[in-house]
């Protein structure tokens, strides 16, 4: 017959816990700063919209912004076709500044 000894773990309880933490900081640093980050950008960039400058909507319209009133904005997207959206419809410029950045 063979003798087993078993033997208790004399950690803290904290080290236990190091790996679910551990899980939390990943999980903070790759999913949620870099969502607050894109949030924060699209609200600069919504805020810094103007008259004039040509933009995507996130239904994928592409027009020039033809007047701001608040939070609705009026897109041209033909020369008598005028569509009203909120602010929040915008999702990226496409004017000629930045389809140069994105291509370099």
């Amino acid at each position: 017959m063979s003798t087993f000894i078993y033997l208790q773990a004399g950690g803290s309880s904290i080290m236990g816990l190091l790996p679910i933490l551990l899980m939390f900081v990943i999980m903070y640093f790759f999913f949620i700063r870099p969502q607050v980050k894109k949030q924060k950008e699209q609200n600069n960039f919504i805020g810094s919209i103007k008259k004039g400058d040509e933009v995507v909507t996130s239904s994928g319209l592409i027009g020039k912004i033809e007047s701001i009133v608040g939070d609705e904005v009026t897109l041209q997207a033909d020369p008598k076709t005028f569509l009203r959206f909120t602010k929040s419809a915008i999702s990226k410029e496409m004017t000629e500044s930045y389809l140069k950045t994105k291509q370099a």
